[in-house]
């Protein structure tokens, strides 16, 4: 699995989804002007260009392990403070934002409670911690015919559906084992048009996450298996995908 790639790659692959959420973990972190906001695990800055939105580039700061993705929100976002780092060890004094936002992030971090430790400890005393998931563990992320036909094909896969978050609930949990306070649990939704059967699959091949990943692995027939097999499970000509995120926020 890898996050080493081409911004533009994440971009043509999750970003199209990413973005769709952004306003909607913006609004449930109650993110308005005047506040300081950090987001975590920023990738190439879907989230943080919400956040420039409703704030000024000063007033944000994001972080990513990522170097290409670090470059990336850089470029985009002249201003912020955008530093190449874990979600385990945010290089950022106590209390020094309003909220914490983590998009998309989660269920990637080596240790997620103490990810979302961290977030709370560079946030304020009654701030917002916040963050959202994909549902993989129920099918309804933008991922879920995918992982469905990769099953089929080969059932002992490693799919996206252990990872943190991923199920109902756990989101929740692990922000009360991070001492998080006043936890609500929702979810959101990305609904995307794609124009194509090809438009859709293309991305998948950009290695990007453990998706991206699988398919590198495969061999030449493998891969058109696994394409094959999904082209016959979607419609013919434009098509939409809803996908479903678990999302939580916590009080600090």
């Amino acid at each position: 699995m890898s996050f080493d790639v081409a911004a533009e790659a994440y971009d043509r692959f999750m970003g199209r989804y990413s973005r769709l959420l952004s306003s909607q973990l913006a609004d449930l972190a109650g993110v308005r002007g005047g506040q300081r906001v950090l987001d975590v695990g920023c990738g190439p800055g879907a989230l943080t260009a919400e956040l420039v939105r409703r704030l000024e580039p000063a007033a944000v700061a994001a972080v990513d392990p990522s170097e290409p993705f670090v470059a990336a929100a850089r470029a985009r976002y002249p201003g912020v403070d955008v530093r190449q780092a874990s979600a385990e060890r945010l290089p950022f004094r106590d209390r020094a934002f309003d909220a914490a936002l983590a998009q998309l992030v989660v269920h990637f971090m080596a240790d997620p409670v103490a990810g979302l430790a961290e977030m709370a400890r560079v946030t304020r005393r009654d701030g917002i911690v916040a963050a959202c998931v994909w549902d993989h563990a129920g099918g309804q992320g933008p991922l879920g015919t995918f992982w469905h036909v990769a099953h089929e094909l080969d059932p002992e896969v490693d799919d996206e559906s252990q990872l943190a978050g991923a199920r109902e609930g756990h989101l929740a949990e692990l922000f009360e084992a991070a001492g998080l306070r006043e936890i609500e649990g929702t979810s959101l939704t990305a609904t995307l048009e794609h124009p194509s059967f090809d438009a859709w699959w293309e991305p998948f091949t950009g290695g990007v996450g453990p998706a991206g990943s699988y398919v590198a692995g495969l061999d030449q027939e493998r891969r058109v298996a696994l394409r094959e097999r999904c082209r016959d499970l979607l419609p013919d000509g434009r098509f939409v995908v809803t996908a479903i995120a678990w999302a939580a926020r916590g009080v600090v």
